[in-house]
């Protein structure tokens, strides 16, 4: 209501009021002068009546009630409640020379199906557009240079924007922590497809030399376990903890061979909090193919995003092996490779947990520069009968052939040497 309009209604319900006081005052005074009753007592009963009115009501006495009159506000109408989901605003991280943007909604959800219009500019430099082609929601700029970076989002019929811009800050080395918006990122068996994503192949059954064993082999100095993935299918982990089997190396995840998208195991959530309940021990692998340092922080982000409900008992582990032959990351020479691996490791240890990689032994002495990997625990496959890698290694899975109650399939075994 404009302040005319209120103005007007203030005066018109002044002078309303005005006329009622006057027309009481008037009759009150004529039946005086013609009954010649005292008023006295007329007032009295009436002021007493009005002081019940105001106690009934919890009045104050001393604050005039037509004072709303004079509030300016009074009249206007309360604004509904924005609907947030269409309520936008920006989130940005950075691991090194990138930046990731994601448009989200009111309630914290991310926003697809529009064609996005973003404005960067650095340190107050020129300012740059780029689209949301793909109407994704989502904006990755690599190969920028270091410093702070602002981000609009131009206006988008139908929504509110954000009416400043986004502070970035764009740093120069790798930053080996955790990606909080990695959850964007993450996708479902359903979104991808797995025959042409999830295709590792096992390197340890390839350099197998016919000795391997499928026994227990675990003793007073190690500690025997098992390792599953999506592979394994449904698991009764009742019937594995009463068969022995102290703990379990459970798969999370793998990055896609074909397009890189980053997506969760199907049996993953199912195992590690059936494992955990029937007293389980769990450690988590996943299995990379990354191809920069900066994915596999992606990658750490991913399994620590997965893994901070439960209760993790072994290390959390990159599993590096190739993919057929035609993996995004199988062509990586050795200096890359234990790169992505370190760097995943760091940012694993960074947030607190313990760190390994999983590798057979061509790959520890051919594919990877094991010295640089040793401040990590180091899983060891091969499938021999005693193995003949020179390295250390703290677990060695030495057959993936092994059979355990309450599992279907044949099953991965392993032994510890560090009890965690």
């Amino acid at each position: 209501m404009d302040s005319k309009l209120k103005a007007q209604v203030i005066a018109c319900v002044s002078v309303i009021v005005l006329l009622i006081l006057g027309t009481v005052y008037l009759i009150n005074r004529e039946k005086t002068a013609a009954t010649g009753i005292q008023v006295t007592s007329m007032q009295q009963e009436s002021a007493e009546a009005q002081n019940g009115i105001y106690a009934r009501y919890q009045l104050n006495p001393d604050k005039d009630p037509t004072a709303f009159l004079q509030d300016p506000d009074f009249f206007d109408v309360e604004p509904e409640e924005a609907d947030q989901s269409k309520v936008l605003s920006l989130q940005a991280s950075s691991t090194q020379k990138d930046l990731r943007i994601f448009v989200v909604d009111g309630n914290g959800n991310p926003v697809s199906g529009q064609q996005f219009t973003f404005r960067i500019a650095k340190d107050g430099a020129q300012t740059q557009t780029y689209e949301d082609e793909d109407q994704d929601g989502m904006l990755y700029l690599t190969d920028l240079t270091a410093g702070e970076y602002a981000v609009s989002l131009n206006p988008v019929d139908g929504y509110a924007v954000p009416d400043t811009a986004l502070s970035a800050s764009v740093s120069e080395s790798v930053s080996y922590t955790v990606l909080q918006d990695i959850s964007f990122l993450v996708k479902t068996e359903d979104e991808v497809d797995p025959a042409v994503e999830d295709t590792g192949v096992r390197e340890a059954e390839e350099d197998a030399d016919g000795t391997e064993t499928n026994v227990r082999l675990a003793d007073g100095a190690s500690v025997f376990g098992i390792d599953v993935s999506k592979w394994n299918k449904e698991i009764d982990w009742q019937k594995v903890k009463a068969a022995g089997v102290e703990y379990a190396i459970i798969r999370c995840g793998y990055r896609g061979a074909s397009t890189g998208a980053l997506v969760e195991d199907p049996y993953f959530e199912k195992n590690i909090k059936n494992a955990t309940e029937a007293g389980v021990r769990v450690g988590v692998y996943f299995f990379t193919q990354a191809t920069t340092p900066v994915e596999a922080v992606e990658e750490a982000s991913m399994v620590l995003m997965l893994c901070n409900q439960y209760k993790i008992s072994f290390p959390l582990y990159i599993d590096t092996e190739g993919a057929g032959g035609n993996g995004r990351a199988d062509g990586l020479d050795v200096e890359t490779r234990t790169a992505v691996c370190t760097a995943f490791c760091e940012t694993i240890e960074n947030a607190g947990y313990t760190a390994g990689v999983y590798a057979s032994k061509n790959w520890l002495t051919g594919k990877l520069d094991a010295q640089k990997l040793s401040p990590y625990s180091v899983w060891l496959a091969q499938y021999s009968g005693k193995p003949s890698y020179q390295g250390t290694y703290d677990m060695w899975q030495y057959t993936s052939a092994g059979t355990v109650d309450g599992i279907s399939t044949l099953v991965d075994f392993n032994v510890s040497y560090m009890d965690y």
